[in-house]
């Protein structure tokens, strides 16, 4: 899975990844994420943004090397890279995640499945329960 989070984000990065490096996913990362990974133990793959040279994210994506995406720019510098990976991932078929909470639920979910524990509720339901248990 390839993992690029802005500086805001970079504080919840390293939890979000082992949920998904306990799940058997091995990491691809830009340098800044990868350094907030690496330094919390995880071993990552780097790759350059798309502007930065070859082979950048949008290659991988290509070679079929990444199944997830969680990419969370924001402003106008990240904005060449960021269309760049969201076409190569609509044309790939690949999922991408644009927030932490996003990648939080999408590890949570995968993990229920990896556990063979799918549930299927209504939305209401689900937001009805959480009332109950709030009270």
């Amino acid at each position: 899975m390839f993992i690029s989070v802005t500086d805001h984000d970079k504080r919840h990065v390293a939890d979000v990844a082992r949920k998904f490096v306990d799940m058997g996913f091995k990491l691809v990362a830009t340098s800044g994420t990868g350094d907030v990974i690496e330094a919390a133990g995880m071993k990552v793959d780097r790759v350059y943004k798309v502007k930065e040279g070859r082979p950048n994210v949008v290659d991988f994506i290509k070679g079929q090397r990444i199944h997830l995406i969680v990419n969370t720019p924001t402003g106008l510098e990240p904005w060449f890279d960021e269309r760049a990976i969201r076409r190569a991932a609509v044309v790939a078929r690949i999922p991408t995640l644009t927030t932490v909470s996003a990648a939080r639920a999408a590890a949570e979910g995968i993990a229920a499945l990896q556990r063979g524990e799918l549930n299927i509720r209504a939305l209401q339901q689900l937001h009805a329960e959480r009332a109950v248990r709030s009270r």
